[in-house]
């Protein structure tokens, strides 16, 4: 077995690893970047080493730099979490001409799968369903349209080297197909450094399913069940859940056959995930093979009882897997959802800063995986995942049930966050009912995600919890001496919360306090019982015997709560106090119609207008390149351009005036 492993890779995987690492009574060792000096996984490890700038091209993109690293503190094997180098075959080359153990599959698997092209062949080779297509590398656009037309739309057009949702368009017409060429040929070059391009029949209500595969040296291969993918935006994963709600067992087994069947094609070592794209019918065509551990490996854990990275380190050390096909079990449920430091209020703009509150919720079957702590900083040089929140129960209804407390419970302060989208989707209807596709989100939110979206199943929750913290606050203040005559404070039970500004008002009637308040809502009683006290952010209370967690900041003289994913803002008054509220002035917002406005922190990449340019609404202004994705910025409206405020090259801000309109 290892005696020291180094992880080449940071954030909330490197501590992962670091945690079984510790339990196997195995040396760790982090390496880290300027950026990251001060990060969780720095802490964790028995030792780090400081490996450069904080761009990842100049420091864990960089093979000398960890292998140094190994070098430096005698590290005899590396795990390469995800990204960064984890699918780079010249690193595993590297790593054994150094004598250093590469905890994953050998080069020739990297190497075969990690191109989408061959990997299809070999696929097709070893007898796995995959989706028509073209499987050779698409010269340009004119050829594009061309072999789209051959295949018929609508169609995906592919990076070879591609993953993570980047470098990859779907084409419904010609016009698609000629701009998604673009697109994902400039993402693939950004991101991958390989522009090659290949397109594929694009399945219609596809459902995204993986199988998880481990194989040792010794030619033992296993699959570990399947894992239900579907819910993504742009491609990217939002939730994943183990098992799928969708196979039969019939349909699960050949899938997992499948996988082995291609594992043993490229001699597969390690962990390994095989991804299929499944139609309404179940049938199922291979995607691509991913050669390392997955983000969302954590609900495999938990339905299976195996700890993959502990079977990662001791299929590397030599020693066979402890368990045969048979062996393997499913039991009970597991979701998953990925925080990230992104808005969901404005398209889903990433967010950087310091976490200023940060209170990860803890529970029966409540798992978070995290490289962040309070006080930390979410940086702009990197992905901006905060935590992989992963709930556990014996079936899919309490681990949703688990899942929305949890998210509830998720206390995050000094950036913007997805957890309102997060709980949303949780909660919705058809999620629920399991009758998800990739396309999910796309139909169910075709303008985007708006606070008025975020489903509340009882609004009255908020409204009672304000009415209590106003009768706490109340009975503390009356208790204050010297108070002048005339002014005293009272403890009245009679009072108007004023909800989202004057959005509505709901008369109540306080009794009680302490741990038990009782609250008169509209005829009906409610019944608190709390051991809240104040400046706690987290109002934990039973109401009518029901859990509830709602967030609370105090912001002047309001309340501000989170609740349900729903941000509700109360502000408790006398009757005389409302009626005066009615009448006070409200200031209109600036109008801000007429520019356009940078939607993210990111790179000016492309300028298309200037002064006195006459534009059609649709036509593309501008394209701004944030997390290595070209956004396009197009024009709502026809009208002429008065004035360019930014210049191709620069970098923006949020609502960053690019263009101003007459």
């Amino acid at each position: 077995m290892f005696k020291k492993i180094l992880v080449a890779n940071r954030g909330e995987i490197a501590c992962r690893v670091f945690r079984t690492a510790k339990a196997m009574g195995i040396g760790t060792v982090a390496v880290y970047s300027d950026a990251d000096k001060d990060a969780l996984h720095v802490s964790m490890a028995d030792e780090a080493v400081h490996i450069g700038p904080a761009a990842s091209a100049e420091s864990y993109l960089v093979i000398d730099k960890i292998i140094a690293a190994c070098q430096q503190t005698g590290a005899d094997a590396v795990h390469p979490g995800y990204g960064f180098l984890s699918e780079n075959k010249r690193f595993c080359e590297a790593l054994d001409e150094a004598g250093i153990a590469f905890i994953g599959p050998g080069v020739k698997a990297i190497e075969s799968m990690g191109d989408k092209i061959t990997s299809k062949l070999i696929a097709e080779k070893a007898g796995v369903n995959t989706i028509p297509g073209y499987t050779d590398v698409v010269k340009d656009a004119d050829q594009a349209v061309v072999i789209s037309t051959d295949i018929g739309f609508p169609v995906m057009l592919k990076a070879s080297a591609g993953g993570g949702g980047k470098g990859m368009r779907v084409a419904w017409n010609e016009e698609e197909c000629r701009d998604g060429f673009e697109r994902a040929t400039n993402e693939a070059r950004s991101s991958f450094g390989d522009d090659r391009i290949f397109i594929e029949k694009f399945i219609q209500e596809p459902r995204h399913i993986e199988i998880q595969v481990m194989a040792d040296s010794h030619g033992n291969t296993i699959y570990l069940g399947e894992r239900e993918c579907s819910i993504q935006r742009r491609h990217q994963k939002v939730i994943e859940e183990a098992p799928s709600p969708f196979l039969t067992e019939e349909v699960r087994k050949k899938m997992g056959e499948q996988s082995i069947m291609l594992a043993k094609a490229v001699d597969y070592k390690s962990a390994g995930t095989v991804e299929f794209i499944a139609d309404a019918d179940m049938n199922f065509y291979f995607l691509e093979m991913n050669t390392r551990l997955q983000v969302e490996h954590p609900v495999t854990e938990y339905v299976t009882g195996q700890d993959l990275v502990e079977l990662m380190i001791k299929v590397a050390a030599g020693e066979p897997l402890p368990l045969t096909q048979d062996e393997v079990t499913m039991t009970g449920w597991a979701m998953e959802t990925r925080v990230y430091a992104e808005d969901p209020f404005r398209n889903f703009m990433p967010s950087t800063g310091r976490l200023v509150r940060y209170i990860p919720p803890q529970g029966e079957g409540v798992r978070v995986d995290t490289g962040v702590y309070e006080g930390g900083e979410v940086s702009m040089y990197y992905d901006p995942m905060i935590a992989k929140l992963i709930t556990y129960g014996q079936d899919r209804k309490e681990a949703i049930d688990r899942m929305v407390g949890a998210l509830d419970a998720y206390y995050i302060r000094g950036v913007s966050h997805n957890i309102s989208f997060l709980n949303a989707l949780m909660v919705h209807p058809r999620f629920v009912a399991g009758e998800l596709t990739t396309n999910f989100i796309a139909e169910e939110y075709p303008d985007g995600f708006n606070s008025d979206l975020v489903p509340q199943d009882d609004p009255a929750i908020c409204v009672v919890v304000a009415a209590a913290i106003n009768k706490k606050y109340r009975d503390r203040c009356a208790m204050i001496s010297g108070q002048l005559p005339g002014h005293e404070y009272e403890p009245s039970s009679d009072w108007v919360v004023i909800m989202d500004g004057g959005d509505a008002e709901y008369e109540v009637s306080v009794e009680n306090g302490g741990q038990t308040i009782g609250v008169e809502l509209a005829g009906k009683h409610y019944q608190i019982d709390t051991h809240w006290a104040f400046g706690e952010p987290l109002f934990n209370a039973k109401i009518n015997g029901q859990s509830v967690c709602v967030q609370v900041d105090v912001v002047g003289s309001s309340l501000r709560m989170f609740y349900r994913g729903a941000q509700k803002e109360a502000f408790v008054v006398t009757t005389r106090a409302a009626e005066l509220n009615r009448h006070m002035l409200y200031k209109e917002p600036e109008d801000m119609s007429k520019f356009l406005l940078s939607p993210m922190p990111g790179l000016l990449v492309k300028l298309t207008v200037q002064e006195g340019d006459a534009v059609k609404e649709g036509e593309e202004l501008a394209v701004v390149e944030a997390m290595k994705m070209e956004n396009s910025l197009r024009a709502l409206s026809d009208g002429v351009v008065k004035k360019v405020s930014a210049a191709q090259g620069d970098s923006l801000v949020v609502d960053q005036p690019i263009v101003e309109f007459e």
